[in-house]
């Protein structure tokens, strides 16, 4: 293991640490930097809010590592999420499901729906492996403020409001997730990010479903 490798699984360690214990933290994804929090914990979450000084009742995306847990925090998964999910996960698609009855209430804002991504990147992974629950995974920035790319660009926003940010150098999407709700019957995009609407409507324009709904 190399010097850089070395210093980044450290960084991890202490992050998961951090997190356990209620702490946030900014790390790199295939987008943009991220910033965590447990999302089992209510006041780790609301400091998010606080801040990124965003208002409490507009939601958090969740990161998490796998398939599996997906199923656990959405009530279903329709087949056009499963066909998404096949398609673009892990990558930087977020899908809006609605939520389960497991799914914590601090990340949706009061709503019943919650959006979840599978980051294409080994630091988020390695955090939510970690801890062991799923992590809060907003831009790691002020409210209306650009999405930072490194380490130094959230600093310069966030400064020692966070706990710890995990230096993994430049991320390598530059730009944020596309947002895609499949909770109705035709999937609405809320925000078109690294992977365009052209991309999306190739997949999803010969599925059965949406030729009936056409």
């Amino acid at each position: 293991m190399d010097r850089t490798s070395r210093d980044i699984r450290q960084q991890i360690k202490k992050g998961i640490t951090l997190l356990r214990e209620g702490g946030i933290v900014a790390y790199p994804t295939d987008t943009v930097y991220g910033l965590g929090a447990c999302a089992n914990l209510p006041q780790a979450v609301k400091r998010i809010y606080e801040v990124k000084e965003r208002p409490q009742n507009i939601p958090f995306p969740v990161l998490v590592a796998n398939r599996q847990q997906i199923t656990m925090l959405a009530a279903s998964v329709p087949p056009l999420a499963t066909v998404l999910i096949d398609k673009f996960l892990p990558g930087a698609l977020t899908i809006v499901l609605l939520k389960s009855d497991s799914a914590p209430d601090a990340v949706t804002g009061g709503g019943r729906t919650i959006a979840i991504r599978i980051p294409a990147h080994p630091v988020p992974i390695a955090l939510i492996e970690g801890l062991e629950a799923p992590l809060v995974g907003t831009s790691a920035n002020l409210s209306g403020h650009p999405s930072p790319l490194t380490a130094g660009e959230v600093h310069s926003q966030l400064g020692k409001k966070v706990d710890l940010i995990i230096d993994g150098g430049r991320c390598p999407g530059g730009e944020e997730s596309t947002v895609v709700d499949v909770t109705g019957e035709t999937p609405l995009i809320l925000r078109e990010g690294a992977i365009t609407r052209d991309e999306l409507e190739k997949i999803w324009k010969d599925l059965p479903s949406m030729k009936e709904a056409a």
